[in-house]
């Protein structure tokens, strides 16, 4: 299996309360397997497709610019630029 390239965070917002990266994926990129040990806001700044693959499988997950997602701590996966062009993101994570 081929190497993927890998995503590229960016922090912009780091304190007590909330750590706030913006992602941005080339196409074919990944994250990498994580386990968000934060609840977390994700922002979609562009449309596209996301594949994350999980412990229960793989699943494409649909970005909506603008239209934000809420999950809970201990969600793990890989994610992946499933689409055409680069994706951007904003993950707010809630200490």
């Amino acid at each position: 299996m081929m190497s993927r390239p890998k995503a590229v965070p960016t922090v912009q917002v780091e304190n007590d309360r909330v750590i706030v990266t913006e992602w941005r994926l080339a196409p074919g990129a990944e994250t990498g397997a994580h386990r968000h040990g934060y609840d977390y806001v994700v922002t979609p700044m562009t449309d596209g497709v996301l594949l994350l693959e999980t412990p229960e499988g793989e699943r494409h997950a649909p970005l909506v610019a603008g239209q934000s997602y809420f999950r809970q701590a201990g969600v793990k996966h890989n994610v992946f630029n499933a689409s055409d062009h680069e994706v951007i993101f904003v993950e707010t994570e809630i200490k």
